[in-house]
């Protein structure tokens, strides 16, 4: 069928779409403009990461075509957890930290909606603490089948591998029904996205709409991305890529995009950049040294709509500056510590390694430098002798840099 809505041209075009409950009437529907959409979003730290950006994107992609995105925050749900593509439980986590959390979340939104031009961002915290447990099973319980809940795939799986599962979380896609159902009675939201894991808890939530408000509601799910060797995306040895700049600079954000593996670039191009198609698919193709250049505008552009174009400049310079000059920029990232330091230690310090195991192993295979020299002792330590202009240059393979500042 042909597209007509911009929105659903758009992502289908870059990437964004997995699956869709009914391409026509969805398109149909966002035709007539002003169609509301959200995504929920547990409170499980205070930061969201790189696994949460590309269905952020498809909100932001939303609000720019002219329709009105909810960010969904699960203050009531975090509470419970969402047992999808998990082996046991969730930690629960205490109210007080739920409440961090969505404080650091929201400056994720910030950078990525607009608040001041329709965008929300909801707590579903708000109508779930209230609800009363006999009335809620009477008159939504009884909506949903055991036979149906035991055949999705965050029940299934952990059945199949006899893990636990508890009741508690058995609850968890009757919650996340009843968001879609609060949200087209309060908001008049009639489409659910989110990652291709949650198709059928999605699903029951617009039946849901169906049988209790007589509703249509939609569906919408993004593939579940990995980078062409098959690692998880946002997965480092040091950890997840975190979207907030006080969990993870701009500059080692940039530097994760630039270290994208060369047939991602321009799938990650179309998804995580709005360069247009015709530039991505350029860039994309480009091969050998070339393609060099197109991962650092993937860089520059990714960093850019996250945390501003004059940051991402800034990390682009920084790494122009490290790498092909050999300079310690001041904007390095930097660690303050007492000297004399073992190298090995200031580098699990500043998580440059997942472990001092790691460091050591690195270091004898060459791979660890201080001011630009090798260093293969394991003893090694950064001295006062060692500072240049007030710093020691640590570096970890080509591409990973920090400054040892004394203190």
């Amino acid at each position: 069928m042909t597209i007509t809505s911009d929105f659903l041209r758009i992502a289908k075009e870059r990437g964004y779409i997995h699956q869709t409950s009914d391409e026509a009437e969805l398109d149909a529907a966002l035709n007539k403009g002003g169609l509301t959409a959200y995504i929920g979003y547990d409170c499980t730290a205070d930061s969201l990461h790189v696994g949460h950006l590309m269905p952020t994107m498809l909100l932001r992609l939303l609000q720019k075509t002219g329709g009105k995105p909810i960010a969904l925050i699960g203050g009531g749900t975090t509470k419970v957890g969402d047992p999808s593509g998990k082996d046991d439980a969730r930690q629960l986590l205490t109210d007080e930290v739920i409440e961090t959390n969505k404080v650091g979340i929201r400056r994720t939104f910030e950078a990525l909606l607009d608040f001041n031009a329709g965008a929300l961002m909801l707590d579903n915290a708000e109508w779930l603490d209230g609800l009363r447990y006999i009335p809620f099973l009477r008159d939504i319980g009884r909506h949903f089948s055991v036979n149906r809940m035991l055949t999705m795939d965050s029940v299934r799986l952990r059945l199949e591998r006899e893990q636990p599962l508890s009741f508690l979380e058995f609850n968890y896609m009757l919650l996340q029904s009843y968001d879609f159902l609060e949200l087209h009675r309060r908001h008049g939201a009639v489409l659910q996205m989110g990652g291709s894991d949650q198709w059928g808890n999605i699903i029951m939530g617009a039946e849901l709409i169906r049988r209790v408000a007589g509703g249509h509601a939609h569906v919408l799910t993004t593939p579940l991305l990995t980078t062409a060797s098959g690692a998880k995306m946002g997965k480092t040895a040091s950890g997840a890529v975190w979207l907030n700049p006080d969990r993870l600079s701009p500059y080692d954000y940039w530097q994760y995009w630039r270290n994208t593996e060369d047939a991602d670039v321009g799938r990650f191009l179309a998804l995580f950049t709005e360069l247009p198609m015709e530039e991505v698919r350029r860039l994309g193709a480009l091969a050998g040294a070339e393609i060099n250049e197109a991962k650092k505008i993937l860089a520059t552009e990714a960093t850019a709509i996250l945390h501003g174009r004059a940051a991402a400049d800034a990390a682009a310079e920084t790494a122009r500056r490290a790498f092909e000059q050999g300079e310690a920029a001041e904007t390095l990232p930097s660690l303050v510590a007492t000297l004399p330091a073992g190298i090995i230690d200031l580098l699990a310090e500043a998580k440059l390694v997942a472990s001092k195991g790691e460091a050591r192993r690195l270091m004898a295979q060459g791979g660890v430098r201080l001011n630009d020299a090798p260093v293969s002792d394991v003893a090694a330590i950064v001295t006062v002798a060692d500072l240049r202009d007030g710093a020691a240059k640590l570096s970890l393979g080509r591409k990973k840099h920090l400054l040892v500042r004394p203190g």
